[in-house]
């Protein structure tokens, strides 16, 4: 496969997490040029949760580095993320749904741990970006229920891959990787 694809982190981590490297060795192997980008909350300090009132600047950042990565291939583009990543990659979809040519969303955090009810689903109806959702069956920020139940807002193509037993960590990028791959294809 030609193209590209950013990655992102997760709320405490950074561009060099054990899930983004190992992502980035299998995409590369299978011929993507690969970017893992540190949202613009951690490149302003090495540690610490997003900055608060700081998403929009963060989304400013992705769009940025799409944008970038864009004008150096000539294949699609695709943004990837894992949870606080992957939630600013679906808003930032949402509103300009020509940036990116699919989504990679890696346990996107639904609700906080043990509020459900605080769900973070406002943009979905709005989201037209192909994506593809990985998440965890032991996942606190979400069930496999309420992901199906969530994912039901999108109008756009997507799908749901479930991993057995993996939290909200994902560390298993070999499940990731083929069916991130073969999601796409079927989708030119």
């Amino acid at each position: 496969m030609t193209g590209a694809i950013l990655l992102t982190h997760g709320a405490g981590s950074d561009c060099d997490s054990p899930l983004l490297l190992d992502l980035d060795r299998a995409f590369s192997d299978a011929g993507l040029k690969v970017v893992r980008y540190n949202l613009p909350y951690r490149q302003k300090r090495p540690t610490g949760p997003p900055m608060r009132g700081g998403a929009e600047l963060d989304r400013l950042g992705l769009a940025n580095a799409v944008d970038s990565l864009r004008a150096q291939v000539s294949g699609p583009v695709f943004l990837g993320g894992h949870s606080y990543g992957g939630r600013q990659s679906t808003i930032l979809a949402s509103e300009q749904p020509t940036l990116a040519d699919g989504l990679l969303l890696l346990s996107y955090p639904l609700h906080p741990p043990r509020k459900p009810e605080d769900l973070r689903t406002a943009h979905f109806p709005e989201l037209r970006t192909p994506s593809l959702f990985v998440h965890g069956t032991r996942d606190p920020f979400g069930s496999i229920a309420e992901m199906e139940t969530a994912l039901q807002l999108i109008s756009g193509e997507h799908q749901l891959v479930s991993l057995e037993g993996a939290g909200h960590e994902l560390k298993d990028a070999t499940r990731i990787a083929p069916a991130f791959l073969d999601f796409f294809a079927r989708l030119r």
